[in-house]
Protein backbone atom coordinates (compact mmCIF):
# COMPACT_ATOMS: atom_id res chain seq x y z
CA UNK A 1 0.00 0.00 0.00
CA UNK A 2 1.11 3.56 -0.59
CA UNK A 3 2.06 5.46 2.52
CA UNK A 4 0.63 8.88 3.33
CA UNK A 5 2.83 11.84 2.48
CA UNK A 6 1.59 14.05 5.29
CA UNK A 7 -0.42 13.92 8.49
CA UNK A 8 -1.66 16.37 11.08
CA UNK A 9 0.07 17.05 14.40
CA UNK A 10 -0.69 19.38 17.29
CA UNK A 11 1.99 21.92 18.24
CA UNK A 12 2.22 24.03 21.38
CA UNK A 13 2.77 27.54 20.06
CA UNK A 14 2.71 29.56 23.31
CA UNK A 15 3.00 28.91 27.04
CA UNK A 16 -0.32 29.24 28.90
CA UNK A 17 -0.70 31.51 31.90
CA UNK A 18 -3.21 29.79 34.12
CA UNK A 19 -5.79 27.72 32.24
CA UNK A 20 -4.73 26.90 28.66
CA UNK A 21 -6.72 28.44 25.82
CA UNK A 22 -7.15 27.28 22.20
CA UNK A 23 -4.68 29.93 21.02
CA UNK A 24 -1.88 28.03 22.79
CA UNK A 25 -2.20 25.22 20.22
CA UNK A 26 -1.94 24.87 16.45
CA UNK A 27 -2.86 21.87 14.26
CA UNK A 28 -0.33 21.63 11.43
CA UNK A 29 0.50 19.36 8.49
CA UNK A 30 3.71 17.37 8.95
CA UNK A 31 5.61 15.09 6.55
CA UNK A 32 5.12 11.38 7.31
CA UNK A 33 8.44 9.55 7.27
CA UNK A 34 8.59 5.95 6.06
CA UNK A 35 10.04 3.60 8.68
CA UNK A 36 13.74 2.85 8.63
CA UNK A 37 15.48 -0.26 9.88
CA UNK A 38 13.99 -1.35 13.23
CA UNK A 39 11.06 1.11 12.98
CA UNK A 40 7.33 0.97 12.35
CA UNK A 41 4.85 3.49 10.99
CA UNK A 42 1.70 3.62 13.10
CA UNK A 43 -1.66 5.14 12.21
CA UNK A 44 -2.96 6.39 15.52
CA UNK A 45 -6.53 5.40 16.37
CA UNK A 46 -6.77 6.57 20.01
CA UNK A 47 -4.89 9.24 21.95
CA UNK A 48 -4.54 9.70 25.69
CA UNK A 49 -4.83 13.09 27.37
CA UNK A 50 -3.75 13.21 31.00
CA UNK A 51 -3.41 15.84 33.76
CA UNK A 52 0.41 15.71 33.78
CA UNK A 53 0.40 17.22 30.30
CA UNK A 54 -0.59 20.59 31.76
CA UNK A 55 2.70 20.74 33.65
CA UNK A 56 4.62 20.03 30.45
CA UNK A 57 3.23 23.22 28.93
CA UNK A 58 5.29 25.27 31.40
CA UNK A 59 8.94 25.91 30.69
CA UNK A 60 10.45 24.61 33.88
CA UNK A 61 12.53 21.63 34.92
CA UNK A 62 10.54 18.59 35.99
CA UNK A 63 10.64 14.81 35.87
CA UNK A 64 9.70 14.97 32.19
CA UNK A 65 10.88 17.64 29.72
CA UNK A 66 8.44 20.43 28.82
CA UNK A 67 6.74 20.46 25.45
CA UNK A 68 8.92 22.36 22.97
CA UNK A 69 7.28 25.30 21.25
CA UNK A 70 6.44 24.81 17.58
CA UNK A 71 7.18 21.09 17.71
CA UNK A 72 4.73 18.14 17.73
CA UNK A 73 3.38 17.34 21.18
CA UNK A 74 3.46 13.78 22.48
CA UNK A 75 1.69 11.41 24.85
CA UNK A 76 0.40 7.88 25.05
CA UNK A 77 -1.34 6.59 21.93
CA UNK A 78 -2.80 3.42 20.48
CA UNK A 79 -2.62 2.63 16.80
CA UNK A 80 -2.30 0.17 13.94
CA UNK A 81 0.99 -0.64 12.26
CA UNK A 82 0.73 0.31 8.57
CA UNK A 83 4.36 -0.33 7.60
CA UNK A 84 7.12 -2.21 9.38
CA UNK A 85 10.87 -2.61 9.05
CA UNK A 86 11.06 -4.36 12.42
CA UNK A 87 11.15 -8.07 13.09
CA UNK A 88 8.07 -9.37 14.90
CA UNK A 89 5.80 -6.46 13.95
CA UNK A 90 3.58 -6.55 10.87
CA UNK A 91 0.95 -4.33 9.28
CA UNK A 92 -2.33 -4.72 11.14
CA UNK A 93 -0.73 -5.21 14.56
CA UNK A 94 -2.09 -2.97 17.33
CA UNK A 95 0.51 -1.23 19.49
CA UNK A 96 0.78 1.45 22.14
CA UNK A 97 3.54 4.06 22.07
CA UNK A 98 4.22 7.62 23.20
CA UNK A 99 3.93 9.69 20.01
CA UNK A 100 0.36 10.85 20.33
CA UNK A 101 -1.24 14.21 19.42
CA UNK A 102 -0.88 13.30 15.70
CA UNK A 103 -2.33 11.14 12.92
CA UNK A 104 0.79 9.10 12.12
CA UNK A 105 3.94 8.25 14.08
CA UNK A 106 7.19 6.66 12.95
CA UNK A 107 8.49 4.88 16.02
CA UNK A 108 11.45 2.63 16.90
CA UNK A 109 10.11 -0.87 17.53
CA UNK A 110 11.71 -0.91 20.98
CA UNK A 111 9.43 1.97 21.97
CA UNK A 112 6.13 0.26 21.11
CA UNK A 113 4.20 -2.35 23.07
CA UNK A 114 2.16 -4.83 21.02
CA UNK A 115 -1.33 -5.60 22.29
CA UNK A 116 -2.66 -9.13 22.65
CA UNK A 117 -4.31 -10.06 19.35
CA UNK A 118 -7.62 -11.03 20.96
CA UNK A 119 -8.02 -7.81 22.97
CA UNK A 120 -11.77 -7.00 23.00
CA UNK A 121 -11.29 -3.34 24.06
CA UNK A 122 -7.89 -2.04 22.90
CA UNK A 123 -8.46 1.43 24.39
CA UNK A 124 -8.24 -0.14 27.87
CA UNK A 125 -4.48 -0.18 27.32
CA UNK A 126 -4.53 3.62 27.54
CA UNK A 127 -6.48 3.44 30.82
CA UNK A 128 -7.11 0.65 33.28
CA UNK A 129 -4.42 -1.59 31.72
CA UNK A 130 -2.17 1.29 30.73
CA UNK A 131 -0.40 4.11 32.51
CA UNK A 132 -3.34 5.21 34.74
CA UNK A 133 -4.03 1.69 35.97
CA UNK A 134 -0.34 1.01 36.45
CA UNK A 135 -0.07 4.26 38.43
CA UNK A 136 -2.87 3.17 40.76
CA UNK A 137 -1.30 -0.27 41.24
CA UNK A 138 2.21 1.08 41.89
CA UNK A 139 0.86 3.62 44.38
CA UNK A 140 -0.87 0.97 46.44
CA UNK A 141 1.50 -2.00 46.08
CA UNK A 142 4.90 -0.33 45.92
CA UNK A 143 4.49 3.05 47.65
CA UNK A 144 1.75 2.61 50.26
CA UNK A 145 2.48 -1.08 50.90
CA UNK A 146 -1.24 -1.75 51.27
CA UNK A 147 -2.17 -4.30 53.95
CA UNK A 148 -5.22 -6.37 54.71
CA UNK A 149 -7.68 -4.29 56.74
CA UNK A 150 -6.42 -0.84 55.75
CA UNK A 151 -8.82 2.08 55.41
CA UNK A 152 -8.11 3.95 52.15
CA UNK A 153 -9.14 7.42 50.96
CA UNK A 154 -8.79 8.32 47.27
CA UNK A 155 -9.25 11.86 45.96
CA UNK A 156 -10.32 12.48 42.37
CA UNK A 157 -11.82 9.03 42.67
CA UNK A 158 -13.95 9.10 39.51
CA UNK A 159 -10.97 9.74 37.24
CA UNK A 160 -8.89 7.15 35.45
CA UNK A 161 -6.31 6.71 38.22
CA UNK A 162 -8.61 7.29 41.18
CA UNK A 163 -11.38 4.91 40.13
CA UNK A 164 -8.84 2.15 39.58
CA UNK A 165 -7.02 2.87 42.84
CA UNK A 166 -10.21 2.60 44.87
CA UNK A 167 -11.25 -0.68 43.29
CA UNK A 168 -7.75 -2.14 43.55
CA UNK A 169 -7.63 -1.21 47.23
CA UNK A 170 -10.80 -3.22 47.80
CA UNK A 171 -9.50 -6.17 45.75
CA UNK A 172 -6.23 -6.04 47.70
CA UNK A 173 -8.00 -6.41 51.03
CA UNK A 174 -8.82 -2.91 52.26
CA UNK A 175 -11.47 -2.89 54.99
CA UNK A 176 -12.94 0.47 53.95
CA UNK A 177 -12.53 2.55 50.79
CA UNK A 178 -13.81 6.12 50.52
CA UNK A 179 -13.49 8.60 47.70
CA UNK A 180 -14.14 12.19 46.69
CA UNK A 181 -15.50 13.34 43.34
CA UNK A 182 -16.85 16.50 41.75
CA UNK A 183 -20.55 15.81 41.15
CA UNK A 184 -23.47 13.85 42.65
CA UNK A 185 -23.48 11.56 39.59
CA UNK A 186 -19.82 10.68 40.09
CA UNK A 187 -20.38 10.07 43.80
CA UNK A 188 -23.21 7.70 42.93
CA UNK A 189 -20.95 5.90 40.44
CA UNK A 190 -18.29 5.32 43.09
CA UNK A 191 -20.63 3.61 45.52
CA UNK A 192 -23.06 1.86 43.16
CA UNK A 193 -20.68 0.56 40.48
CA UNK A 194 -17.12 0.74 41.79
CA UNK A 195 -17.80 -0.64 45.26
CA UNK A 196 -16.57 2.28 47.38
CA UNK A 197 -17.94 2.08 50.91
CA UNK A 198 -18.58 5.84 51.00
CA UNK A 199 -18.04 8.86 48.77
CA UNK A 200 -18.72 12.59 48.84
CA UNK A 201 -18.91 15.60 46.52
CA UNK A 202 -16.07 17.92 47.47
CA UNK A 203 -18.01 20.86 46.01
CA UNK A 204 -20.90 20.45 48.45
CA UNK A 205 -19.02 21.19 51.68
CA UNK A 206 -15.43 21.43 52.94
CA UNK A 207 -13.46 18.20 52.60
CA UNK A 208 -12.40 18.54 56.23
CA UNK A 209 -16.06 18.25 57.25
CA UNK A 210 -17.04 15.43 54.90
CA UNK A 211 -14.06 13.08 55.24
CA UNK A 212 -14.56 12.34 58.96
CA UNK A 213 -18.16 11.36 58.22
CA UNK A 214 -17.11 9.05 55.37
CA UNK A 215 -14.24 7.55 57.38
CA UNK A 216 -15.26 7.92 61.05
CA UNK A 217 -12.48 5.63 62.30
CA UNK A 218 -9.75 7.37 60.32
CA UNK A 219 -7.67 6.28 57.35
CA UNK A 220 -4.43 4.35 56.88
CA UNK A 221 -3.70 5.31 53.26
CA UNK A 222 -4.43 8.47 51.32
CA UNK A 223 -4.02 8.24 47.53
CA UNK A 224 -3.64 11.91 46.62
CA UNK A 225 -4.59 13.04 43.11
CA UNK A 226 -5.66 16.54 44.14
CA UNK A 227 -3.56 18.14 46.89
CA UNK A 228 -4.71 21.30 48.67
CA UNK A 229 -7.67 20.94 51.03
CA UNK A 230 -7.88 17.20 50.36
CA UNK A 231 -4.32 16.65 51.59
CA UNK A 232 -4.93 18.75 54.67
CA UNK A 233 -8.09 16.83 55.53
CA UNK A 234 -6.35 13.51 54.97
CA UNK A 235 -3.53 14.38 57.36
CA UNK A 236 -6.07 15.17 60.07
CA UNK A 237 -7.92 11.89 59.43
CA UNK A 238 -4.76 9.77 59.36
CA UNK A 239 -4.22 7.01 61.87
CA UNK A 240 -0.78 6.47 63.41
CA UNK A 241 1.75 5.21 60.84
CA UNK A 242 -0.48 6.28 57.95
CA UNK A 243 0.90 6.43 54.42
CA UNK A 244 0.27 9.09 51.79
CA UNK A 245 0.82 8.45 48.08
CA UNK A 246 1.52 11.78 46.40
CA UNK A 247 0.42 11.02 42.84
CA UNK A 248 -0.98 14.32 41.52
CA UNK A 249 -1.95 17.86 42.48
CA UNK A 250 -4.61 18.74 39.92
CA UNK A 251 -6.05 21.42 42.20
CA UNK A 252 -3.02 23.63 41.50
CA UNK A 253 -2.08 22.82 37.89
CA UNK A 254 -3.64 26.01 36.53
CA UNK A 255 -2.83 28.20 39.55
CA UNK A 256 -1.17 31.52 38.76
CA UNK A 257 -0.10 32.10 42.36
CA UNK A 258 1.40 29.58 44.81
CA UNK A 259 -1.57 27.83 46.47
CA UNK A 260 -1.69 27.63 50.25
CA UNK A 261 -0.20 24.43 51.61
CA UNK A 262 -1.71 22.26 54.36
CA UNK A 263 -1.51 24.07 57.70
CA UNK A 264 -1.40 20.87 59.77
CA UNK A 265 1.87 19.27 58.70
CA UNK A 266 2.90 19.11 62.36
CA UNK A 267 0.46 16.23 62.81
CA UNK A 268 2.69 14.11 60.59
CA UNK A 269 5.32 14.00 63.33
CA UNK A 270 3.17 12.66 66.13
CA UNK A 271 1.28 10.29 63.86
CA UNK A 272 4.53 9.09 62.23
CA UNK A 273 2.97 9.57 58.80
CA UNK A 274 4.99 8.67 55.71
CA UNK A 275 4.30 10.68 52.53
CA UNK A 276 6.05 9.75 49.29
CA UNK A 277 5.82 11.18 45.82
CA UNK A 278 5.70 8.80 42.88
CA UNK A 279 6.46 8.84 39.17
CA UNK A 280 5.15 5.72 37.51
CA UNK A 281 7.93 5.52 34.92
CA UNK A 282 10.36 4.72 37.75
CA UNK A 283 8.64 1.35 38.09
CA UNK A 284 8.66 -0.01 34.52
CA UNK A 285 10.29 -3.24 35.69
CA UNK A 286 7.08 -4.04 37.59
CA UNK A 287 4.82 -3.74 34.52
CA UNK A 288 4.61 -7.52 33.92
CA UNK A 289 3.69 -8.07 37.58
CA UNK A 290 0.97 -5.43 37.25
CA UNK A 291 -0.53 -7.11 34.19
CA UNK A 292 -0.40 -10.56 35.81
CA UNK A 293 -2.35 -9.34 38.82
CA UNK A 294 -4.73 -6.81 37.30
CA UNK A 295 -5.64 -8.17 33.84
CA UNK A 296 -7.60 -11.13 35.31
CA UNK A 297 -9.64 -8.71 37.45
CA UNK A 298 -10.47 -6.67 34.34
CA UNK A 299 -11.36 -9.81 32.36
CA UNK A 300 -13.62 -11.11 35.13
CA UNK A 301 -15.41 -7.78 35.60
CA UNK A 302 -14.26 -7.47 39.21
CA UNK A 303 -12.35 -4.33 38.20
CA UNK A 304 -14.63 -2.02 36.24
CA UNK A 305 -13.73 1.01 34.23
CA UNK A 306 -15.35 3.83 32.32
CA UNK A 307 -14.09 5.77 29.33
CA UNK A 308 -15.08 9.22 28.06
CA UNK A 309 -14.51 9.54 24.32
CA UNK A 310 -13.94 12.73 22.35
CA UNK A 311 -13.93 12.22 18.58
CA UNK A 312 -11.49 13.82 16.18
CA UNK A 313 -7.81 14.79 16.37
CA UNK A 314 -8.94 18.40 15.99
CA UNK A 315 -10.61 18.19 19.42
CA UNK A 316 -7.57 16.94 21.37
CA UNK A 317 -6.81 20.24 23.19
CA UNK A 318 -10.45 20.54 24.26
CA UNK A 319 -10.32 16.97 25.57
CA UNK A 320 -7.31 17.88 27.71
CA UNK A 321 -9.07 20.98 29.04
CA UNK A 322 -12.02 18.73 29.85
CA UNK A 323 -9.77 16.54 31.99
CA UNK A 324 -8.51 19.60 33.88
CA UNK A 325 -12.14 20.70 34.45
CA UNK A 326 -13.18 17.22 35.56
CA UNK A 327 -15.56 16.67 32.65
CA UNK A 328 -14.54 13.05 32.20
CA UNK A 329 -15.73 9.97 34.02
CA UNK A 330 -12.91 7.46 33.96
CA UNK A 331 -10.28 7.72 31.23
CA UNK A 332 -10.49 10.52 28.71
CA UNK A 333 -9.63 9.17 25.24
CA UNK A 334 -9.51 10.96 21.89
CA UNK A 335 -10.80 8.68 19.15
CA UNK A 336 -9.44 9.38 15.67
Amino acid sequence: MSLPATGRAWHLVSRPHGTPVPENFALREEPVRAPGDGEVLVRNTHLSVDPYMRGRMNDHKSYVPPFALDEPMDGAALGEVVASEAEGLAPGDLVTHNLGWRDYATVPARQVAPLPRDTPRPSAYLGVLGMPGFTAWVGLRKIADIREGDAVFVSGAAGAVGSTAGQLARLMGAARVVGSAGSPAKVELLTSEYGFDAAFDYREAPVGEQLPVAAPDGIDIYFDNVGGDHLEAAITAMRTHGRIVLCGMIAQYNATEPPPGPNNLGLMVGKRIRAQGMIVTDHQASLPEFHREVAPWVDSGELRYRETFVDGLENTPEALLGVLRGDNTGKMVVRL
